[in-house]
C-alpha cells in the first residue's frame, strides 16, 4: 500500500538536498559580498528617495501594481518526475495527501516574497499614508494570494491555452482594482471587485473539477522551474541535469564573428563569441547586469559610489561570463581538436576583456549626462586599468589552461 506521507518526505527531502546543495556554490564569498554592497547602495538610494519624496508620488499605483503582481505569482512544485507518468498515475485517488502536501509546502514558500515585497514597500507606504494601517493590507495580500494560488492549482487541469492567456490578465486587473480601491478607500468598488473575484475562484474550482488531473503538464511544470534553477547554478558549477537553451540570433552572430580570421588559432575567438551570443544564459545575464548597473549609475553622483558601482558590476559580469571556459566541456572534438591551450585561453581573456569594455562604453554616457565629464573620465580610466588586471590576472589564475 502507498503512503502519500512517506512518500511526500522522500521527495521533499531528495528536493531540499539537492536544492541546498547548489545554493552553497551560487551564494560564494564573491557573490554574498556583492549582495551585501548592493543592499547597502539600495538602502542609500531608497532613503534618499524617501527623503525626497514629491506630494503628489503615485504610491497608491505603485504598491497596487507591486502587490498585485505577487498576489498572481504562485508557481506550484508537485516534485513529480518523468517516471510518475508510468508508476504513479494509475494510484491517482490515493495521493490525495501528498498534493496537499506538495500545496501546502509550495504555497508557504511563497510567503518569502510576500514578506520581502511588504518589507521594501513599507517605508514608502507609510511616508505617503501616516494615517492608515499597513498591516491590514499586508493581511489582504495574503488572502488573496491564497485565492489565486487555489484557482492556479484548479486551472491546471486545464488544458486549453486560451483560456489559460484570458484568465490571468482579466484576474491581475481585478486585483488591481482591488488593492488601488482599498489604498484609497473607495471600500464599495473594492467590495464589488472582490466579489467579482470570488465569482473567478469558484467558478474555477466547478469547472476545473470536470477534468482529470493533467500529469503531464504538472510534471513538465516542475521541470520548467528546476530547469531555471539549474541555469542559475550552472554559472557557478557544473550542474549533470541542466539542459540549456539555444536561441539562433543569426544576425547578432554574423555581426560579432565577421571579422574573424579564418585560421586555426581563431577557432575558439569563434566559438566563444557564439557560445556567448546563443545561449541565453550568458547573453541574457550580460544584458540584464548592464542595464540594472545603468539605472543605479544613472542616480547616484557621488564619486565613490559611482566608481564602487562601475567596478562591482564589471567584477560581477565577468565572473559570471568564466563559465564559457568550461561551457563545451562535454564535447569530445575539443580533446581532439589540434588547437593550442593557450590559443583558448588568449580567446577566453579577449573575449571577456571586450565585453567588459563594451559595458564600460555603455556606462560612460550615462555618467557623461547625469554627472560632471570628468567622473565619467575619471571612470572610465579606472575601470579599463581594472578591466586589463582583471583579465590578465584574475581570469588566469581561475581558468585551467
Amino acid at each position: 500500500m502507498m503512503d502519500s506521507k512517506v512518500l511526500f518526505k522522500e521527495r521533499f527531502k531528495g528536493h531540499l538536498k539537492e536544492t541546498m546543495r547548489y545554493f552553497q556554490y551560487i551564494l560564494n564569498g564573491h557573490i554574498a559580498i556583492a549582495i551585501l554592497f548592493l543592499i547597502g547602495a539600495g538602502a542609500v538610494f531608497y532613503q534618499q528617495f524617501l527623503a525626497e519624496l514629491p506630494d503628489h508620488f503615485p504610491t497608491d499605483w505603485i504598491v497596487s501594481l507591486i502587490f498585485s503582481l505577487v498576489a498572481l505569482y504562485n508557481p506550484i512544485q508537485n516534485l513529480l518526475k518523468e517516471a510518475d507518468l508510468v508508476f504513479l498515475l494509475p494510484a491517482e485517488k490515493r495521493l490525495t495527501s501528498y498534493f496537499n502536501y506538495t500545496l501546502w509546502y509550495s504555497f508557504l514558500t511563497q510567503l518569502y516574497l510576500v514578506v520581502l515585497v511588504a518589507a521594501i514597500l513599507a517605508p514608502l507606504y507609510q511616508a505617503s499614508y501616516p494615517n492608515q494601517s499597513y498591516l491590514s493590507l499586508v493581511f489582504i495580500l495574503i488572502i488573496f494570494k491564497g485565492w489565486h494560488f487555489l484557482l492556479n492549482w484548479w486551472m491546471l487541469r486545464i488544458r486549453n491555452r486560451a483560456i489559460h492567456w484570458r484568465d490571468k490578465p482579466i484576474r491581475y486587473f481585478i486585483q488591481l482594482i482591488i488593492f488601488y480601491s482599498f489604498i484609497n478607500g473607495y471600500l464599495l468598488i473594492s467590495g464589488l471587485a472582490m466579489l467579482v473575484l470570488f465569482g473567478f475562484v469558484f467558478y474555477g474550482y466547478y469547472f476545473s473539477h470536470q477534468y482529470a488531473l493533467a500529469w503531464d503538464q504538472l510534471i513538465e511544470k516542475d521541470q520548467q522551474r528546476m530547469q531555471s534553477f539549474y541555469r542559475l547554478a550552472s554559472m557557478f558549477t557544473d550542474v549533470p541535469h541542466f539542459k540549456a537553451t539555444i536561441k539562433k540570433r543569426r544576425l547578432l552572430v554574423k555581426w560579432i564573428t565577421q571579422k574573424i580570421s579564418f585560421e586555426q588559432k581563431y577557432t575558439y575567438h569563434f566559438l566563444y563569441r557564439i557560445t556567448f551570443i546563443r545561449s541565453a544564459d550568458y547573453f541574457g545575464l550580460y544584458f540584464r547586469l548592464t542595464i540594472i548597473a545603468s539605472l543605479l549609475l544613472a542616480y547616484f553622483n557621488h564619486i565613490i559610489m559611482v566608481l564602487c558601482l562601475v567596478l562591482l558590476f564589471l567584477f560581477l559580469t565577468g565572473v559570471q561570463l568564466m563559465p564559457l571556459w568550461y561551457h563545451h566541456r562535454t564535447n569530445v572534438w575539443e580533446d581532439i581538436y589540434p588547437v593550442k591551450q593557450a590559443d583558448r585561453q588568449r580567446a577566453m581573456i579577449k573575449l571577456i576583456e571586450q565585453l567588459l569594455v563594451g559595458q564600460l562604453l555603455v556606462f560612460a554616457p550615462v555618467l557623461w549626462i547625469t554627472s560632471d565629464g570628468w567622473q565619467a573620465i575619471l571612470t572610465v580610466l579606472l575601470g579599463s586599468v581594472f578591466i586589463i588586471g582583471f583579465g590578465r590576472i584574475y581570469v588566469v589564475g581561475k581558468i585551467n589552461p
